[in-house]
């Protein structure tokens, strides 16, 4: 008998204390885009009972209300009043902004490729390593554990705000474990873990019941549900506290969760508050592009892409392919036709994904990569017929 394969991924609601801290800082940094779409931003949130800082660095010539945009964000969300222990009236804003470094700046400016010559390019704002991933689980062509994980997180958040279940409160966790069978195709759902914030005087039971009717099977098909399928909600018993009150909150502490939930590799980046020059977002958005668009052709059915960067470099120093025995191609005939068919200097990136816009904040919450609900360039197909095209011609493995 085989042995059962578990895969679990998790997600978080955007009132989750570091999710409040991303948004915050994609908030200004889509701010800062609409009056200086060449900006340069790095925006770090801290958020705690009854405050938000905001530090880093940022370079433009227009001018935002940080403040304003700080509370402005957190009412969205839904911290507006003090008996949810954050609120956006009278919570206190810090700031503590410098100028990006001029060491860093000049290799930004004038990549490294055209520093001798008249020509200008822009050069990577660090070194790094950035993945891309896809694979055919689901029609978004993500895995399967964190395609359920975060639309349980939206389900949730949607049925706080329209009043399905008014008792919640805006912090929240959900997790999703999948069950793969020996072909490592999805089987059925084995766990699934929601933790909500609530008001103090309703009890578990009526929490658990309204989540599991409301939330659970309105977004997990019910032929991945089965009689053995787990559902533990709010464990504790008790999640009255929540948010910054209960937790301190990062930008960039939750890069799995924005990311493939686990199941693809990471190179360490974190996205939020960064513009695009900084290629810890951009080229892993790129990669999310290229590995999306090959999986769409039938090319393979998982890849995953690895590209990287030196500061102040144009050219990635290294692309990489993996198709995980699933492509009849061979990787390094992909590589080659993807260098051809895609340009990934910084600014080949950032004109390709249209990137120099206030698109930013949307993705902040329920996931970069897979999203149905917005139109990220990232997750176009366009570039599919091309890629097979390209490779109709070449010997198959």
């Amino acid at each position: 008998m085989a042995e059962r394969r578990l895969f679990t991924s998790e997600s978080v609601t955007e009132g989750h204390p570091d999710k409040i801290a991303d948004q915050i800082s994609d908030a200004i940094l889509d701010e800062i885009l609409k009056g200086d779409q060449h900006a340069r931003v790095a925006c770090e949130t801290v958020v705690n009972t009854g405050m938000a800082m905001i530090v880093g660095e940022i370079s433009t010539n227009t001018y935002v209300d940080i403040p304003k945009i700080v509370r402005e964000t957190v009412k969205e969300i839904g911290y507006t009043r003090a008996k949810y222990g954050y609120d956006y009236k009278t919570m206190s804003v810090l700031t503590g902004i410098d100028e990006q470094s001029s060491d860093i700046a000049q290799g930004v400016n004038n990549a490294v490729e055209t520093r001798e010559t008249e020509a200008v390019s822009t050069g990577a704002g660090d070194q790094g390593l950035m993945f891309g991933f896809a694979c055919d689980e689901t029609e978004e062509l993500m895995p399967l554990p964190i395609s359920l994980a975060h639309k349980l997180s939206r389900r949730l958040t949607q049925v706080r705000k329209d009043g399905t279940i008014d008792y919640l409160r805006p912090d929240g966790k959900t997790q999703v474990t999948v069950e793969y069978d020996e072909n490592n195709a999805v089987k059925r759902v084995d766990t699934i873990v929601i933790s909500s914030q609530h008001h103090e005087e309703v009890e578990t039971k009526t929490i658990q019941e309204d989540l599991i009717t409301h939330v659970i099977q309105e977004v997990v098909p019910a032929e991945l549900l089965d009689e053995n399928t787990r559902y533990i909600i709010n464990p504790t018993g008790r999640f009255v506290i929540g948010g910054p009150q209960g937790d301190a909150g990062l930008t960039g502490r939750k890069i799995i969760v924005d990311t493939y939930g686990g199941y693809a590799r990471h190179g360490g980046g974190a996205f939020s508050g960064k513009d695009p020059t900084k290629v810890d977002r951009s080229a892993a958005y790129a990669a999310r592009y290229i590995a999306k668009n090959i999986v769409a052709a039938k090319i393979a059915s998982t890849c995953e892409i690895q590209l990287a960067y030196a500061i102040g470099v144009s050219e990635p120093v290294s692309i990489s392919v993996d198709t995980f025995g699933t492509s009849d191609y061979k990787e390094s005939d992909i590589v080659n036709v993807i260098r051809r068919t895609f340009n990934l200097s910084p600014d080949g990136i950032i004109e390709m994904l249209d990137l120099r816009r206030p698109i930013y904040k949307n993705t902040a919450s329920y996931g970069h990569f897979g999203r149905e609900d917005h139109d990220f360039p990232w997750e176009r197909l366009d570039k599919a017929a091309r890629l097979k095209e390209a490779l109709s011609s070449l010997k198959v493995n």
